[in-house]
């Protein structure tokens, strides 16, 4: 069929119009629907190289205009899951990975580590998450678990690497521990030798792999609690000691340490503690927040990707879910942000602190090990009074003792 030229002309303007249109929103004067917006984002990944250079040149260079809708970019990017029955962390983690070249600039890698009993699953990855096809399949793969962490790197000490990834992990006495991070940690900076943490000195058993501050901050506990005790702790006494560990952390670089971190313990525990802060002339603050679905389940869409579920239709009234993040990872669920140098033990999906931690190991949730012996509960409970409280117990106290430590 032919076209007058008066048609010709109109789809010329058209065209012209629509060009016009699109040089704008690239620019950022004008923002498109949420929903477009990141139907946009997938093509613009869709078309970038394989070559790992031009990849991550390419996120970075395409999220600067994501930057200017989602505000101040953050550094590293932490989430955590600590459920009371075997969950599966799909609805999360597929928000997750966008802030790993989508919506936030963090394309130096990422991992994920989660318990099945007494062993972990571990997946670690050097590409960007949001390009990256493990982290695609771990987006639609319902794997099951009680306890997770997960981590998206934003390169700032040590090279783009896998060595360099989080979640870290370890096995000490005879249980998995794994760790990631967010921060800076001066004390054991690059450039500095990193100092013994703890009044107990012993022998430097875990050494980091890697460059990061991360993992040998990480090491550094695991040689305080070896070094510490000879006798399994129970929880109140561990958290003590975790928390003791990161105050000798921070002490004397409050202003420029920055420890935000997950710690998963066995299956059930998750610590999480941050001593949130903005890095030197940056507008981004980096801290933690939680929120705790149990029922009554309701909806919940995700603020980094344009999708919801409906909790109420896959779940039961045994469900419940903590979830830890960076960043509240939901836009209609209420998320708690952490106090600075607060320390969060989280169970069954659950959070305790001070002496509500006891609950954990009344309910046999506490530390099980095959190679270290734990005390029973009155003598650990006289150990406890004696190292917190400068004072001893006399047999009668003893006896009273009805509490768990």
């Amino acid at each position: 069929m032919k076209r007058s030229r008066r048609s010709y002309c109109c789809l010329g303007l058209h065209f012209l119009v629509y060009s016009l249109v699109a040089i704008v929103i690239e620019s950022g004067f004008l923002s498109l629907p949420k929903h477009q917006q990141q139907q946009k984002q997938v093509g613009w990944y869709d078309t970038v190289d394989a070559d790992r250079d031009s990849d991550r040149n390419s996120i970075n260079s395409n999220c600067k205009f994501a930057r200017k809708r989602i505000g101040p970019l953050n550094m590293c990017q932490l989430l955590g899951m600590n459920c009371a029955t075997p969950t599966d962390f799909m609805f999360s983690f597929k928000g997750f990975r966008q802030r790993g070249g989508i919506t936030d600039k963090h394309s130096d890698g990422w991992g994920c580590m989660f318990f099945e009993g007494r062993g972990v699953r571990a997946f670690h990855d050097s590409a960007a998450a949001a390009t990256s096809p493990i982290a695609e399949m771990m987006s639609n793969y319902p794997i099951k678990t009680l306890n997770m962490i997960a981590h998206i790197r934003y390169a700032t000490t040590g090279a783009v690497a896998l060595e360099n990834v989080h979640p870290f992990q370890r096995e000490l006495w005879g249980i998995v521990w794994i760790f990631c991070h967010n921060g800076d940690v001066p004390k054991f900076g690059k450039d500095r030798s990193h100092p013994w943490i703890g009044q107990i000195e012993g022998e430097r058993i875990y050494n980091p792999i890697g460059d990061t501050d991360s993992e040998a901050v990480f090491c550094a506990l695991l040689n305080f609690l070896k070094a510490r005790f000879q006798t399994l702790p129970t929880m109140p006494v561990l958290y003590n000691a975790i928390e003791e560990f990161c105050k000798e952390v921070i002490k004397g670089e409050e202003h420029t340490t920055i420890f935000n971190f997950l710690l998963g313990v066995d299956e059930h525990v998750q610590f999480a503690y941050s001593w949130p802060g903005a890095r030197p002339g940056s507008s981004c603050w980096n801290g933690l927040c939680y929120t705790v679905r149990e029922p009554p389940f309701k909806s919940a869409s995700l603020a980094d990707v344009d999708y919801a579920v409906d909790f109420n239709e896959v779940t039961t009234e045994k469900d419940r879910v903590a979830v830890i993040a960076t960043s509240p990872l939901t836009n209609d669920e209420v998320w708690k942000t952490f106090e600075r140098g607060e320390l969060i033990l989280f169970d069954e999906g659950l959070p305790h602190a001070g002496v509500d931690v006891a609950l954990v190991e009344e309910k046999g949730h506490g530390l099980t090990s095959r190679v270290l012996k734990k005390l029973p509960i009155p003598e650990a409970a006289m150990g406890f009074q004696k190292w917190y409280g400068g004072t001893d117990i006399d047999e009668k106290e003893k006896s009273d003792l009805n509490f768990v430590i």
